[in-house]
């Protein structure tokens, strides 16, 4: 496989404080690749360290299969967690501003940001100032600052933050439209339902360390535990027993719907029980669904840091 990023064993230190230590990690080119943790976990250091902003103590990045260096910045876009704009300059002033600093030519960045702001439909925002624009109208412009250069990896660190669910969802497709046309992308977040949507691998970082990684439909069925959603429409005159079941099998949220006489529980088999219990199951009634429970990045993600914090 071939990796846009490739870490190795990366640490690094503030005065006593642990940064990042002996991180490794691959992230494949053209996906989208979660960067996930608590606050403090060292997601922000080793963002960083790919920016060349900081640089490790011990270990190597490679970017392309070659060592990261100076020349591979401008071939980087990164959208911080925390804003950057000049509020007093106007918007078309600033955005022509940055993008020559990715080494655009006027010309060239005049017509990439015409393209960027029909897009987004701000085209009238050119001669605002930062200072006039709410933060979620601010975020769009600091986006297309971010993409304007066309680089090959994409950092984004809280991407969404300051939008509404409508332009929420706008940058989420301008995002996956990059992926498809071949872009690299990290995506640092807390929120478990965005990497849900939009990534392919994952890592997670607690207290420095590396603690899981992956590709995230492995990591799934890796955290599976034959638990079951069941919806049973009973005839009358067995009334919703689950006696039988009980005895056998770890049987929670019992819900009973009376109008349509079907009960609904949860139901954890152990392993290679499913055909055993899908027999008993009919022999009690019409099984109307029985659906495997696939645990979510937000399950993993707490289930994984508490694991660790309880060692």
């Amino acid at each position: 496989m071939n990796h846009i990023l490739v870490a190795e064993n990366v640490s690094k230190q503030f005065g006593e404080h642990t940064a990042l230590s002996n991180i490794s990690l691959e992230i494949p080119k053209n996906c989208i690749y979660g960067l996930l943790g608590p606050n403090g976990a060292g997601k922000t250091t080793l963002i960083r360290i790919i920016n060349q902003i900081t640089h490790p103590d011990t270990g190597s990045v490679y970017f392309n299969g070659k060592p990261l260096g100076p020349e591979h910045i401008a071939t980087i876009g990164y959208l911080p967690e925390e804003r950057g704009l000049y509020k007093s300059m106007k918007v078309g002033e600033q955005a022509l501003y940055l993008a020559q600093l990715k080494g655009l030519s006027k010309t060239e960045a005049k017509k990439r940001l015409k393209y960027w702001f029909d897009r987004l439909e701000i085209g009238d925002w050119w001669n605002k100032k930062i200072q006039e624009l709410s933060k979620g109208m601010a975020q769009k412009i600091q986006f297309i600052v971010t993409v304007l250069h066309e680089p090959e990896l994409l950092i984004f660190d809280e991407p969404f933050s300051g939008f509404d669910p409508i332009n929420a969802n706008r940058i989420k497709d301008e995002i996956l439209s990059l992926k498809e046309k071949g872009t690299s992308i990290i995506f640092s977040t807390h929120r478990m339902e965005s990497v849900e949507e939009l990534c392919e691998y994952i890592t997670l970082l607690h207290k420095s360390e590396k603690i899981l990684d992956g590709k995230l439909s492995d990591i799934k069925k890796a955290y599976k535990n034959n638990i079951f959603n069941v919806g049973l429409k009973l005839p009358k005159e067995k009334n919703g027993t689950l006696a039988s079941l009980e005895e056998r099998y770890r049987i929670t949220d019992q819900e009973y719907n009376k109008t349509e006489n079907q009960l609904n529980f949860t139901l954890q088999l152990p392993d290679d029980r499913t055909t055993q219990a899908l027999d008993l199951l009919k022999e009690k009634g019409n099984l109307n669904h029985f659906k495997e429970v696939i645990p979510s990045v937000n399950d993993i993600f707490i289930q994984t840091v508490n694991a660790k914090i309880n060692e």
